[in-house]
């Protein structure tokens, strides 16, 4: 076995794919592999006797099955209604002026949906949420930062980007299950989490204003919520979707700002639910546009 080798655990039925990142030696004297989850955002370690490789493997059809697809998919159709809707509405308004067919591109969307800085301890994970926001339409900015100094580097960010959605993430775990899962040190990445939260807030303490994604794998959520999250895994500890924060994102960035967007709708549009992902109330920032027939009309 070594670094970057894809592997499965046998004592847990090969249920997750996962990735060596490291190796360490343990209180046994015993080596031990340090795994990062394919489709998941957990670390996790296991003895080296326990694994398993995996052969054939890619990274985007992993994170992007079937029913990822599906949600995926409803998203750009109705993106797509939206857009077709609004156009229609927008031509009767300009007084049946007909624009050319340059115009009419530029028409094909009347409106922005909200900016997006994505902060990612995974590289490999940033960038085929990068490529899905694209996808959506979502203008998006990303920035591969390692979980521990996510918090130092985000306020630059946020002055450079001026986001109005951060997502802040990476991986996660329950270091003792057996242990506190009130007490912040029983987790992996959850207190840098929290910190980067904090910087953000100090940068802009409005949840109306800029709306925050924080956390992954078996998180603390109520501690994230409480440093200023508006949304946070995991609520019952459990695993996340690798893309679970894009795909609440999708949902706030694509809703009219106008609209305080139904907490269960925007849980329901996610792989793991509402026993991933939590949050409070948050307006969308979708904002629409005037379309150039309307200026051309004068």
């Amino acid at each position: 076995m070594k670094i970057g080798d894809i592997v499965v655990r046998k004592s847990y039925d090969k249920d997750i794919i996962f990735r060596i990142i490291g190796f360490e030696i343990d209180e046994n004297y015993q080596k031990i592999a340090i795994l990062k989850g394919v489709a998941f955002r957990i670390i996790a370690d296991s003895g080296i006797d326990d694994l398993e490789k995996v052969n054939s493997y890619d990274a985007k059809d992993t994170l992007i099955d079937k029913d990822v697809e599906n949600i995926l998919h409803k998203s750009i159709k109705k993106t797509r209604e939206r857009n077709r809707r609004l156009n229609r509405a927008m031509q009767k308004s300009s007084n049946n002026n007909k624009p050319s067919q340059a115009q009419n591109q530029v028409q094909n969307s009347y409106g922005m949906p909200g900016k997006v800085l994505h902060i990612d301890g995974d590289p490999e994970y940033l960038k085929i949420c990068l490529d899905v926001y694209t996808k959506l339409g979502i203008p998006a900015v990303g920035k591969a930062i390692p979980e521990g100094l996510q918090y130092k580097e985000v306020r630059s960010l946020l002055e450079q980007h001026n986001p109005s959605i951060l997502v802040i993430t990476g991986h996660d775990a329950i270091v003792n299950s057996k242990g506190n899962l009130k007490d912040i040190k029983n987790y992996r990445n959850t207190a840098n989490f929290i910190k980067t939260v904090k910087e953000a807030r100090k940068y802009d303490p409005s949840l109306d204003s800029l709306v925050i994604f924080a956390g992954a794998c078996q998180s603390n959520y109520e501690e994230i919520i409480k440093s200023g999250a508006n949304f946070a895994s995991s609520p019952s500890r459990v695993m996340i979707h690798a893309l679970d924060p894009l795909l609440v994102v999708e949902k706030i960035a694509c809703s009219r700002i106008d609209k305080v967007v139904p907490l269960e709708e925007i849980l329901n549009h996610t792989v793991t639910g509402i026993k991933g992902v939590g949050g409070i109330e948050t307006r969308g920032k979708f904002r629409l546009t005037m379309p150039l027939s309307i200026y051309n009309s004068y």
